[in-house]
Formats: C-alpha cells, structure tokens, sequence
C-alpha cells in the first residue's frame, strides 16, 4: 500500500496564498523513530511528559501539540522542526497534480504557512489515532501534569 499523501493549498492571505504543496508520509519506522526522539527531546527539555503519553509515539505527540515541541530549546527543536518539512513538496501549478518537486527556501514566504504545514504533515501521520477513549486519557494525563491552564493545542484542533 503507498504512503498516505496531501495536497495543501494556502488559503489565508499573505505572500503563501493560492500556493500548493504536496506532502507525504513518512515510512512507518521514520515515523515512529521521529516521535520518539520529539518525546525523548521533550522531556530533556524539561516538558513533563506524563508515561501514558510517552508511550503513544506520535499520537503522544498529538496529544502534547505543536505548541509543546515550540518550547523546546532550539538545538533539541531544531532537527526534529528541519525533518518535518521532508516530507513537503511544492506543486507549482495545481492543474498538473503530477508535477511536484523539492522545496527551495523561497517556495515558503509566510511563517503562519509553515505552522499551517507542521499541523498538516502532523494529521497526515496520526489519522490513525482515533481510539477516543485512549485519546481522552492522554489527555487528561497532559492536563493533570501541566495544569488546565497550560494545556497544549492538542490532536483536533489547529493551531492559533
């Protein structure tokens, strides 16, 4: 079976808008390596990441949210951040969904795309993660370790 894939078209006004992306999922065992490492970096970086949640691979990061791994210090953040956008590509004309390439720095202008891709890339791996009980004890389990007033943008939600 292929890895699953999605084409983003930037939407919000900006530099971005009206550009297309194409992204791909990494491989199972990329992917289970990246969230490991992203909790591991966690919790190094001072982040309580509750057990229940550290075992849940990148559903745990799910849970945690984006907002989490943005509060990691930047040498933990930043290979984990860098690797994520492997898995983008730039489609420069919708018409030919066939036509994709590599990004060049330039392909993204706007940090609000970015973020919008991060949260992208991150549903694309974890659609997968749809046990709700599971999903709400993790949660409560983040919640109960940060307190209500510090719980991170979570799966489901899009970041602000």
């Amino acid at each position: 079976m292929a890895r699953k894939t999605a084409t983003i078209t930037i939407e919000a006004d900006g530099r971005d808008k009206g550009k297309t992306f194409h992204l791909t999922e990494m491989s199972a065992a990329r992917s289970e390596e990246w969230a490991e490492r992203a909790l591991l970096a966690l919790v190094r970086g001072g982040v309580d990441v509750p057990d229940d949640v550290m075992s849940l691979g990148l559903a745990g990061i799910a849970v945690l949210g984006l907002k989490a791994l943005q509060g990691l210090p930047w040498d933990l953040a930043k290979p984990l951040l860098e690797e994520m956008f492997t898995c983008v590509r730039r489609m420069p004309n919708p018409s030919k969904p066939n036509v994709i390439r590599d990004l060049v720095e330039d392909d993204i202008e706007e940090v609000k795309t970015r973020l919008q891709l991060r949260w992208e890339i991150l549903k694309l791996h974890i659609d997968f993660f749809t046990d709700e009980a599971l999903l709400t004890q993790a949660r409560k389990a983040v919640a109960a370790s940060q307190g209500s007033s510090n719980t991170p943008t979570s799966i489901g939600e899009s970041p602000q």
